[in-house]
């Protein structure tokens, strides 16, 4: 309830209620790409001042390697069970979706454990970039390997000229360059912003932390207020695309983030992660990504539905998870390790 109480969360809820009632109320856009931009490096001057105090050490390692193997292991797992029910398409589209991350659902989640006073690990946004693009490359691995299948038994086309008739094989369509997709992934602008506001705030220390409290401290809250209000307002305009979908795909956008959780905090168990890094760990594999992963699956997996994978990430599990998830992961991980 108390989680329901922040202001952040409220104007959450205020968006996805303008956005139900068709106001005209909305974010332009360049100002909502603003409002991402500064909490992507905002997020990064936070965790290198805090790896500047911590320094590089095993329990930095061990957060770091749990976050990579989530990363591989959710969407390979995904699409083994999506593809029961979906096209090899929409399955890999929607386990890469699944299986990357969503950044503002990880900086309201830092927000949270600000507010309750749980320290946590500045190195989780560098965890949280590195998971950000094994889950594409998997799913155009994926989708290539369709393709090759589709074609190789592709029957022959028999054309007919007078007396003689020719084979002609059938069109495949390519699979799409690794190389473009690994460009896309890695060079991505928010991630780089993220990672370089990161090492920014390691060289700087706490020199740096006092010049930039202003920014990166004091203008936070507000700011992921105004962008939490643009999200709430997307969040209303996809609802109609989740309307109509299979109860299955339904019960996936909601029990797989739960899965995935629980196999965050299982890890963490296992390594000793303390409470806020795990509930950071948790967030990760909860969420889904509906901005970088959509993006790159337009052109690397054309054959998927967006309505399916942008609608469920967004439209489903976003909310649940601003709402829900954040109070219940730091719940159960403080109740497992704390």
């Amino acid at each position: 309830m108390q989680n329901l109480l922040d202001p952040a969360i409220l104007f959450f809820v205020f968006g996805i209620l303008a956005g139900t009632v068709r106001s005209n109320l909305e974010i332009p856009p360049a100002i909502s790409r603003f409002l991402s931009l500064y909490l992507l490096m905002a997020l990064g001057l936070k965790g290198g001042f805090a790896l500047a105090q911590s320094g590089l050490t095993p329990q930095v390692g061990a957060g770091l390697g749990a976050a990579i193997a989530l990363a591989v292991v959710i969407p390979l797992a995904g699409y083994s069970v999506l593809k029961r029910f979906l096209s090899g398409f929409d399955a890999a589209a929607i386990a890469a979706t699944y299986g990357s991350v969503s950044a503002v659902t990880f900086v309201t989640t830092v927000q949270h454990l600000e507010n309750q006073q749980i320290a946590y690990g500045g190195h989780m946004a560098a965890a949280m970039a590195l998971m950000e693009s094994p889950a594409i490359i998997l799913a155009v691995v994926l989708a290539n390997t369709l393709r090759q299948a589709a074609a190789a038994p592709a029957s022959p086309i028999v054309v007919q000229g007078g007396s003689s008739a020719a084979l002609v094989a059938g069109p495949a369509r390519p699979g799409v360059s690794m190389g473009k997709v690994l460009h896309e992934s890695f060079t991505d602008g928010a991630q780089l912003l993220l990672l370089g506001a990161m090492v920014v705030g390691l060289l700087t220390g706490e020199t740096g932390q006092a010049a930039m409290q202003p920014f990166s401290g004091d203008l936070f809250k507000g700011m992921l207020c105004f962008f939490l209000l643009d999200m709430g307002l997307m969040a209303a305009r996809n609802l109609p695309q989740v309307r109509g979908q299979s109860p299955w795909l339904l019960a996936y956008a909601v029990l797989g983030p739960l899965t995935h959780a629980t196999l965050a905090l299982g890890l963490a168990w296992l390594l000793h992660l303390p409470q806020g890094d795990a509930t950071l760990l948790m967030v990760l594999a909860a969420s889904a990504s509906y901005i970088a992963v959509p993006a790159v699956l337009r052109y690397a997996i054309p054959e998927a539905k967006p309505s399916l994978y942008f609608g469920l990430s967004l439209g489903v599990t976003f909310p649940l998870n601003i709402l829900l998830g954040i109070p219940l992961y730091s719940g159960v991980a403080q109740a497992v390790l704390g």
